[in-house]
């Protein structure tokens, strides 16, 4: 007589409703976030790393400088005090800056050195968003107890990879400000891009993500109370 298996797919919001349904929300947001981010300068132009933007002082800036650099993940943006100046390079995966573009600076040097860290960042950023959009597929199934430790997995995994991309990001732009606050002959200063902050909520998101998911998989809380019990009234019952 042939054994019939008992086994029964996991169902797409069967149990822990709320649970799932939030920890599914901050995975996309997340997702979303590091997608933007990895979709940065020059692709979208308003979402980038870091710049490095010339003081302006007494009109000291020549009309051929580019006053404005900024930096996102597949390439960069120049910018101009003079009306209708723009010059973009990307977007391409480990680029380096054209002499074109270090010759409008003004100070190539410096801009060759900065941009020798961004090749290590950035094959992480679309690998962090590839990684939210898989927890956050795995997340509608945690009636199955391995699919909640496989999500649970890859948030951890992504949450690791996500942190090592905001500390090289913060550590990118501190040693930016501390090379150019050396020098005297050209006033530049290094602002904080809105890609920053953008990977940092991210990485909150992931982390509450993480907190629910470690409930259910642990059932601490009172979580998973109720369908255990059930259990036992079907197999009594049986």
């Amino acid at each position: 007589m042939a054994l019939k298996l008992n086994y029964q797919r996991p169902r797409p919001l069967a149990r822990h409703l709320g649970i799932s349904i939030t920890t599914c929300v901050l995975l996309f947001i997340s997702f979303l976030l590091y997608l933007l981010v990895a979709l940065s300068t020059p692709i979208i132009k308003s979402i980038f790393l870091f710049e490095i933007k010339f003081n302006e002082e007494d009109g000291d800036v020549a009309s051929g400088v580019a006053t404005n650099l900024q930096f996102g993940v597949w390439g960069l943006c120049a910018y101009s005090v003079l009306p209708g100046f723009e010059y973009c390079y990307g977007p391409r995966l480990g680029y380096t800056i054209p002499e074109s573009i270090l010759s409008l600076t003004g100070y190539p040097d410096l801009v060759d050195d900065v941009v020798e860290v961004l090749t290590i960042l950035l094959v992480l950023h679309p690998v962090c968003a590839g990684l939210s959009f898989v927890g956050m597929f795995t997340s509608l199934f945690l009636e199955s107890h391995a699919m909640c430790i496989i999500s649970l997995i890859i948030t951890i995994l992504t949450i690791i990879l996500g942190c090592l991309v905001f500390a090289a990001d913060l550590a990118l732009v501190i040693i930016g400000r501390i090379k150019i606050s050396a020098l005297s002959d050209f006033s530049y200063y290094v602002n904080w891009g809105p890609a920053v902050w953008m990977i940092l909520a991210a990485v909150v998101c992931l982390w509450v993500g993480m907190i629910l998911l470690s409930v259910v998989v642990c059932q601490c809380c009172g979580v998973g109370v109720e369908y255990n019990e059930d259990e036992k009234d079907v197999e009594s019952d049986a």
